[in-house]
């Protein structure tokens, strides 16, 4: 039996940790609203989900202003430092900023970001939703698999090279038994405590221990760490070029969403520093083809979703980058002509394998294809295999109608060593700017990384709203595109059915990780898909590889409807395991959903 749709009234949470869900629960029962549970869900997955993301990460948030019936977006993206620039990568004999160590790391938003959506929207103090955080920090969780397994890979490079991050993780705990992280316990009870010893209104609370954090001395001592050279994927010892003034010159910002309608349904993203545009410009080109009549799961509307991803996300690579810097010419992608013009690329009996943006152009040197032996070894190479990267995600919905949607990430701890003060590593987004001056996501000082975080938005035509998202790197806006197109599209009504059908995804396109590679035609395929679809797309031309039954991404979603009932679901992909199995002894579950 699979799991049902959660259906009920007065709130709703999802979140990458059945933990954080209850963090989330717990204040929405206590009368805190959308944004209260949110960044209390989002603090508890830096200490249940270290690997996923942390403090000193970033988090885009898609939030949903019910009072004033708007979308906002929260950036939560860092930049790059005001030292870091082509030309020092050059002095230093960089051609692709490494996935690990120093060198890529940008200024840490993810703090800020909280803050800004509880400062702006929430009700409740940051002490408030730092409680559960700092209790499972403090207290500690029960390990479970998924991390152990992580954990014990990286087990000599903890114990040997990064000493800072084996004193918290090491030795390494059974699953069941206690993980604590006393560091970041005492981070977060002086962040609360800057909070509480601060006079002025709530939210003037708020910014003071922000603030704390990015003027005094945790930027102190995060200057002081990464001046300390350390070994990374160039083969050398590098030290960061992140400085106590640009933490100090950091904003986080409120902007406004791009938005496309496909089939009635529309549809909000984050601007063109995040790849969420591409998920649109995906809908602008399925519109042109009648998907229903072609079925779920047919092997013509899977050749015709995965030929149509290869156009848009060929786009992505020539044309995106932060608009604060380059002109981004989204209103022409999206644009009607336009998109007819690229229709007529998808042949419908044949996969290409050219990658084919039609603005703009691609990084000197590109696309780098990635075709025989094995990758240098990424940090997120572990959690890809099992369908998942980098990422978690999180969504909440409250009684007054309000929703969040945010995807965190970042500052993982197989990427950076833990900074001993304050128990988190620092986030290493840099890897995903070119080095090509002419590009526009050509690194520059200040400027943000087109990052691959992309949480989701979309109002049905009957009145219906939804939050969704997923982890999973460069196949977030696929994945959750199945998802949605199996609403629209294919049928399905239920959201939990709509989650759980089997998905594809393309790895035609470079990779947003270092080394930045593509795998031209390839495209995996969960074993649950039915074979003779598998066949004919093979005879097509798709390079397929097939991946475990339930090994794509983790897709959450929460919907609301205008009389106040409220539906949640979430994935019950983890690692592969089949989620009809019985539960394995110490097996967690990784996704939670409180009505």
């Amino acid at each position: 039996m699979r799991r049902p749709t959660l259906r009920g009234y007065g709130g709703a949470v999802t979140a990458g940790h059945y933990l954080a869900s209850q963090a989330g629960a717990e204040l929405l029962a206590a009368g805190g609203n959308a944004a209260d549970a949110a960044c209390a869900m989002g603090f508890a997955l830096q200490v249940l989900e270290p690997h996923m993301n942390g403090p000193a990460g970033e988090v885009p948030i898609l939030y949903y202003d019910a009072h004033n019936d708007r979308t906002l977006v929260i950036s939560g993206q860092g930049p790059a430092p005001g030292a870091a620039s082509i030309e020092r990568m050059q002095e230093l004999g960089v051609d692709r900023i490494p996935a690990d160590g120093l060198l890529g790391i940008t200024v840490p938003a993810a703090l800020d970001a909280w803050c800004l959506l509880l400062e702006h929207f929430g009700t409740c103090t940051l002490e408030e939703v730092l409680q559960p955080a700092w209790r499972l920090a403090s207290r500690g969780f029960p390990m479970y698999p998924f991390l152990r397994n992580l954990l014990q890979i990286l087990e000599s490079k903890f114990r040997d090279t990064w000493p800072s991050t084996g004193e918290v993780y090491l030795p390494l705990r059974a699953n069941g038994e206690r993980q604590t992280n006393p560091a970041l316990a005492a981070f977060l009870e002086k962040l609360g405590a800057r909070e509480r010893h601060c006079s002025g209104t709530r939210e003037q609370k708020i910014r003071a221990a922000r603030d704390w954090f990015y003027q005094e001395e945790p930027a102190e001592i995060i200057e002081r760490f990464v001046q300390m050279p350390l070994l990374d994927g160039t083969g050398r010892e590098n030290k960061g070029l992140l400085n106590a003034a640009d933490l100090a010159a950091y904003s986080g910002s409120i902007e406004e969403p791009i938005r496309a309608s496909y089939r009635g349904t529309e549809v909000w993203k984050c601007p063109a520093w995040s790849q969420g545009p591409v998920f649109l410009q995906q809908l602008r080109l399925l519109e042109g083809f009648d998907l229903a009549a072609m079925g779920g799961g047919s092997a013509d509307a899977l050749h015709t979703w995965i030929e149509a991803a290869k156009l848009a996300f060929a786009d992505r690579e020539a044309c995106y980058g932060d608009p604060a810097f380059v002109d981004v010419p989204l209103e022409q992608l999206l644009s009607a002509p336009y998109t007819e013009l690229r229709c007529t690329l998808i042949d419908a009996e044949k996969a290409s394998m050219e990658l084919r943006p039609g603005l703009g152009r691609l990084p000197e040197g590109w696309p780098l294809i990635f075709d025989t032996g094995d990758p240098p070894f990424e940090p997120q190479a572990f959690a890809s295999a099992k369908g998942r990267s980098d990422t978690t995600h999180l969504d909440a919905a409250d009684r007054f109608g309000n929703l969040v949607s945010a995807t965190p990430s970042g500052a993982w701890i197989p990427t950076s060593p833990v900074i001993p003060e304050l128990g988190f590593p620092l986030g290493t987004r840099a890897q995903m700017f070119v080095l090509d001056p002419q590009h526009p996501n050509a690194l520059a000082p200040g400027k943000r990384p087109r990052t691959t975080l992309t949480p989701s938005i979309a109002l049905h035509a009957d009145g219906r709203r939804m939050a969704f998202g997923t982890p999973g790197g460069d196949q977030q806006d696929q994945w959750t595109n199945q998802f949605f197109l199996n609403l629209i599209d294919f049928g399905y009504d239920d959201l939990q059915a709509a989650i759980d059908a089997p998905t594809v995804h393309s790895m035609h396109m470079p990779s947003s990780f270092y080394p930045r590679t593509c795998q031209p035609g390839v495209v995996a395929i969960e074993s649950r898909m039915d074979r003779d679809v598998v066949t004919e797309l093979a005879a097509r031309g798709h390079r397929v590889h097939t991946s475990g039954p339930w090994e794509h991404g983790r897709v959450m979603a929460i919907r609301t409807t205008p009389d106040g009932a409220i539906e949640a679901a979430a994935s019950p992909r983890s690692g592969g395991a089949d989620p009809s199995a019985p539960p394995k002894p110490n097996q967690h579950t990784r996704t939670g959903t409180k009505p």
